[in-house]
Parts: C-alpha cells; structure tokens; sequence
C-alpha cells in the first residue's frame, strides 16, 4: 500500500482546508486510515481515524471541528478541517494499516504505512 497526501497549505485562523490521502487501490478497501500530526518540539498526536466500517475516533482537540471522511471505492480518505486555530499548524501524516490491527487509530504496530506529511500553516 503506497499513500499520497495533498492539501495542506496556509490559512487565516478561523478558515478551512481539506486535506486528502490517496492510497492504491488495490488493498485500500480492506485497510483502515487516519491522520496523525506533529507539531515543532511537540509529540505526534491522533487528528482522526476511520475504520473499515466508518467507525470514527477524534483527537480531543479537534472534536467538533474537523471531520474526517473516505470515499465509496476507499481509496482516498479526506480531512476537513474547519474553525483552525493557531495550534493546528503542523505537519499532517496520513496512514493505513490492516483492519484486523487494532485499535484502529492505534499506530504503534509495524503494520502501519505512513504517507510523506503535508504542511498546514494556520496564521493569525
């Protein structure tokens, strides 16, 4: 499996960005995704994950505001992330492992793929 994250870019606090992770297509549907982000100096934190079934879990900071989504053919998850604030300027990692790994959102197993990161700027 092979991810490809776009999207990110710099925004007004307040304002929205869509970001997506586009992953071969011939495993994508038997595999979970999700995103994950780190800021400079601050540890990798959960944004969201979805499992196969569409079970989804969010990052504390941002419920409410960011949603996260998958395609009908599973093969591009999206991110919408709205109301950004300053403290969500980092770097954006998508990844997808088996579904049979779990927790779902879970990625310390070494069954998990990692896309290159993309960059979200949120400016005041």
């Amino acid at each position: 499996v092979q991810l490809q994250a776009s999207g990110g870019g710099l925004v007004q606090a307040g304002g929205s960005l869509r970001l997506s992770c586009k992953a071969s297509a011939r495993t994508s549907s038997s595999y979970t995704m999700g995103w994950f982000r780190q800021a400079p100096g601050k540890e990798r934190e959960l944004v969201a994950a979805i499992a196969r079934v569409g079970t989804t879990k969010y990052g504390d900071s941002v419920k409410g505001r960011f949603t996260i989504s998958r395609d009908s053919a599973k093969t591009t998850m999206y991110l919408q992330m709205n109301s950004l604030k300053l403290e969500d300027t980092a770097v954006y990692y998508c990844y997808t492992k088996p579904h049979w790994d779990v927790p779902f959102w879970d990625v310390a197993s070494r069954n998990v793929v990692w896309g290159q990161g993309t960059q979200v700027t949120v400016s005041s």
